[in-house]
């Protein structure tokens, strides 16, 4: 079992403070990510899980709720672990020079990620073609939807591309200014109650895949604290499948929707932490499409990536 990106410049200054030769660190510094729907993490804040454990250790949480965000901090020593991040801004700060550690998947949920439509006239993939569709570029949503067109022999040249963040394509999906939006998560399940159809979603094409992440240079100083990290989180999985209800109505509060659309989207996750052949084969497909796509100039071993 295989133990468990650079863009944007962010305007803090986080301390840390390293005790010599030791291994052990005074801090810990996590990313939290509540959205699409990542309950564990949600659990382990709220139930001070990592604060339960490193009992001599500061915990800090940070809203870095995107990639580029999330891999600058580590790229800068800001943060420890990025504690759910998408596999294809791992991908691209790899290539860019970021020596990282993968040390564990967070979450695969290939049926959260979605193509929606309002448009009657769209029915399949191919339908989308000279139509307008919205959603942001780089990510496992442009993935699918890429993906989805080669399933019909198309690329994205057959389509009007906009590239938008996640509210705004339910926006312009909901005022008509689009015809097609990549969704996902609470937002794509809000929109399909407001009455939007689902063309397709990631179920045999992305396997929308999340990491936990952390830099090379913590993992190679501090081996006990990733361990650690690993066992609490496991620990706050376990708690999760035992407590589901009662989690879920955490959960649900937490990113704004009721218990019930809460339950359908749990069912579409898998919170499995262990690194799988099927998790690095997926990587390798991502690479593949942000090379193909000009995203990525080079490519990356994911197998260097792993931990072990």
């Amino acid at each position: 079992m295989k133990k468990w990106s650079c863009y944007l410049m962010l305007a803090i200054v986080l301390p840390v403070c390293f005790a010599g030769c030791s291994g052990k660190t005074d801090s810990i510094r996590i990313s939290y990510v509540s959205s699409p729907f990542n309950v564990p993490s949600i659990l382990e804040k709220q139930n001070q899980y990592f604060e339960g454990d490193f009992k001599s250790t500061k915990i800090q949480w940070f809203d870095l709720t995107t990639g580029p965000q999330q891999t600058q901090a580590l790229a800068s020593g800001d943060l420890d672990f990025a504690h759910a991040i998408g596999s294809p801004s791992v991908l691209l700060a790899a290539s860019q020079g970021l020596e990282m550690k993968i040390v564990g998947v967070y979450s695969r949920s290939p049926r959260s990620f979605m193509i929606l439509t309002k448009n009657g006239s769209i029915q399949t993939v191919a339908d989308l073609k000279g139509k307008k569709v919205g959603g942001p570029m780089g990510t496992v949503l442009d993935q699918l939807l890429a993906a989805a067109l080669a399933a019909q022999n198309m690329t994205e040249q057959d389509v009007a591309f906009i590239n938008m963040d996640i509210p705004s394509a339910a926006a312009a999906l909901e005022g008509g200014s689009i015809d097609a939006a990549l969704l996902a998560g609470p937002v794509a399940l809000k929109a399909m109650d407001a009455g939007a159809m689902l063309i397709v979603d990631g179920q045999g094409l992305v396997d929308g895949l999340l990491l936990i992440v952390t830099s090379k240079d913590f993992y190679d100083k501090h081996p006990d604290a990733v361990d650690r990290f690993r066992q609490v989180h496991q620990k706050a999985l376990i708690y999760m499948y035992e407590n589901e209800a009662e989690v879920l109505s955490i959960a649900a509060e937490e990113v704004g929707i009721t218990e019930a659309q809460a339950k359908t989207l749990y069912s579409w996750y898998d919170f499995d932490p262990t690194v799988r052949q099927q998790d690095i084969d997926d990587m390798n497909s991502t690479q593949i499409f942000l090379i193909g796509s000009g995203l990525q100039q080079s490519s990356v071993d994911v197998d260097a990536l792993m931990s072990e």
